[in-house]
Parts: C-alpha cells; sequence; structure tokens
C-alpha cells in the first residue's frame, strides 16, 4: 500500500510542478532572425534560467498570433499573456503612446532617450498601461519612419493625391491629410500585398522593419525623412501579471531590462548598414537634406494640432510633460 501511494505521489509531482509554471506566450509580428527576435530569444533565455521551473516563455514570431493590433488587443482579453509592439499599436488601447509618434516630435535619438528615460512619464505611462489591464514592461523601438514607394518623395507636394498605406493609427492619418495624400489604413501584415498589388503607391516604415518584412521587393525609392519615430515595448495582461509570484514578476522585469539598451543599440547601428543593403537591391535611396526636411515641419504642425485637438486629457497631459522634457534638452539642461 506504501508503494503504491508513493509511485502515485512522484506519478503527479511533475503534472503539479507544471501546473504551478507560468505559461507566457509573446506574440510580436517581428520575424525569425530580425534583432527584435534575437532579442526576445535571449529575454526568454535569461528569464527562465533566473527562476528555473517557474516560468515558460513562448515566443510566437512574424504575426503568427495576428496583426500588431489584434495581438495587442487579445493581451488586454488575456488571450495572451504579453506582447511585442510599435508604441502605434499599443495606442490602439492605450492611446497615451500615440502622442510619442507624432510627426517630428523628436530630432534625433538623443531626444528619443531623454523622453523614454524620464521617471514622470515612464510612471505616466505605467499607470495609463495599468488603467487598460496592462503592466508596461520595457521599451524597444523600430526607428524612424521614413517614406517610401513606387515614387520618389522629396518635397511635401510628392504626396499629394497618392493613396499611401498608414498604420492605423490617427496621428499617422493626421499627418497623411495634412500632406494632401489619400491614407489607407492596412495592417502591417497586409502591407506587402498591398503595395504587390497596386492598392496603395506608397507606405512609410523605419528601415528596419521594412527590410525585415520584405517590403524592400515592392519598392523603387526610399527617403529619409525620418518624420516620426517609432518606439516599442513589451507589455503584459495584468490580470494574470497580478497572479504570478512576485520572483517570476521579478524575473521578467529584470531580463527586460538586461536587453533594452543593447536592442536599442543594435537596431540604430543597423540603419545606415540597412540603407546600404537597399540601395544594392535596386532601391533608390534618397538622403532627405535638412532644407528639404524642413519643408514638411508646418503640415506636421497641422497635424500635431489636428490630433491634440480630439485627444483625451491623458494624452495631452503626457504630451505637455514630452514637450517640457524636451525644452529642456534642448537647452542643454540635465
Amino acid at each position: 500500500m506504501k508503494t503504491s501511494l508513493l509511485a502515485l505521489l512522484l506519478l503527479l509531482a511533475p503534472t503539479a510542478q507544471a501546473a504551478d509554471m507560468v505559461q507566457l506566450k509573446l506574440a510580436t509580428v517581428a520575424p525569425e532572425g530580425s534583432p527584435w527576435a534575437t532579442a526576445l530569444q535571449t529575454f526568454k533565455a535569461k528569464a527562465e534560467a533566473a527562476v528555473p521551473g517557474k516560468v515558460k516563455v513562448k515566443l510566437f514570431l512574424g504575426g503568427t498570433l495576428g496583426d500588431e493590433n489584434e495581438t495587442v488587443l487579445a493581451v488586454k482579453r488575456g488571450q495572451i499573456q504579453a506582447v511585442g509592439a510599435s508604441t502605434g499599436a499599443l495606442a490602439s488601447q492605450v492611446p497615451e503612446f500615440a502622442v510619442t509618434e507624432l510627426p517630428y516630435v523628436f530630432k534625433n535619438f538623443e531626444e528619443v532617450d531623454r523622453v523614454t528615460s524620464d521617471p514622470g512619464i515612464k510612471a505616466d505611462i505605467e499607470k495609463h498601461c495599468a488603467d487598460r489591464g496592462l503592466v508596461f514592461g520595457f521599451w524597444s523601438e523600430n526607428g524612424f519612419r521614413s517614406f517610401g514607394g513606387k515614387f520618389k518623395i522629396s518635397r511635401p507636394e510628392d504626396l499629394k493625391g497618392r493613396k499611401m498605406r498608414s498604420q492605423e493609427q490617427p496621428s499617422h492619418l493626421a499627418f497623411y491629410r495634412a500632406l494632401g495624400a489619400s491614407p489607407v489604413p492596412i495592417p502591417t501584415t497586409e502591407a506587402l500585398t498591398a503595395l504587390q498589388t497596386g492598392v496603395v503607391d506608397g507606405y512609410d516604415q523605419a528601415a528596419l522593419y521594412l527590410f525585415a518584412a520584405s517590403w524592400h521587393t515592392a519598392t523603387k525609392n526610399y527617403s529619409t525623412t525620418n518624420h516620426i519615430y517609432q518606439g516599442a515595448a513589451i507589455v503584459f495582461n495584468k490580470q494574470q501579471w497580478d497572479t504570478w509570484p512576485a520572483e517570476v514578476q521579478k524575473a521578467l522585469r529584470d531580463a527586460g531590462a538586461s536587453i533594452e539598451a543593447d536592442l536599442k543599440k543594435q537596431v540604430r547601428a543597423m540603419v545606415p548598414i540597412l540603407l546600404q543593403n537597399l540601395g544594392e537591391m535596386g532601391v533608390t535611396v534618397d538622403q532627405t537634406t535638412e532644407p528639404e526636411r524642413a519643408a514638411f515641419l508646418p503640415y506636421a504642425e497641422k497635424a500635431r494640432a489636428e490630433y491634440l485637438k480630439g485627444a483625451t486629457a491623458g494624452e495631452k497631459a503626457l504630451f505637455k510633460k514630452m514637450e517640457a522634457v524636451l525644452k529642456a534638452a534642448r537647452a542643454g539642461k540635465k
């Protein structure tokens, strides 16, 4: 009898241990082999090693669980535990993220880092996420978005009347409308087909993603307008997060913190290499000059005004904090 009881306990032990393990599905549209994919694999390895047998992270790359907006919503609903997505997609559920993607808000990466590392702004982002049933994990980025397509874009007039694929994000749509273009909101995973079939004439995208997702195969020209900085973040479902052991939460936060800076460094270092690769693959890469870029600024101001007119109080408050941080940065203040 004792022998049978012992055998039963040994048989059930692994099942009980597996039931106690946090099973975490993390979705992203980043394809295999991209810097994002490599970084998330490191995140997975570090988190699992920190608490052996307590958490299992399963990555779903390349949009296998759906487009960005779909997977952000799935995380909010608790159908997926985590997502790595652009701030534009995150804004579909946490609209305050959108103010970081207003056109020409940031002049360079140094300004981006001042804003995203500001304690007050980070606290606001964490609260806005929590209010929408999400837990902010850590920052990532896609980089600065520029225009690409079947024609050269060096002046605002070049976009007038053109059908342009737009991320499904109000600030992006506002900028296209200000430029006189006809924005067509299309999910990221469907954009390449839209380009190939002529549904749209062009798009805007960071060099990192357009190359990783093969958009360059349907691109003749790419102009480095750098008009919208697109950050990204990894967020978790709050309801499930709150049930996980503190040691698992810490392991996930620590793993994220350990890769954040290096991931951004890799993404930024790749930009000139990617532009060179685009040229070698037959895409005409036009380096936008500062006078050419300046011609887009009045349209950016118009788009920002349109967007903020309909923004929530939270969005407006966060934008004011961003402006204050940027003003201090441009004045050389620490």
